[in-house]
């Protein structure tokens, strides 16, 4: 970790929505570098419900898709 060579000034709403994206012993530094650089795939997401009429729930669906945008980091 560096020092900071310069200063900006973020909301406060940028700054909770930091803090809540913020992982343990990361800096908002890192935080920012992380989202920055992060290699989004715009598409992410499209589909999901398809081919849950399996009867997954909502909220199992999601679980599903937690788990596999966190292995992917």
């Amino acid at each position: 970790m560096s020092t900071a060579d310069e200063q900006t000034r973020v909301s406060s709403v940028v700054k909770t929505e930091l803090e809540n994206r913020r992982r343990e012993e990361e800096s908002f530094n890192d935080v920012l570098e992380r989202l920055l650089t992060e290699n989004r795939d715009l598409f992410a997401g499209f589909g999901t419900f398809e081919g849950t009429d399996r009867g997954e729930s909502v909220q199992e669906v999601h679980d599903r898709g937690k788990r596999d945008e966190d292995n992917r980091v």
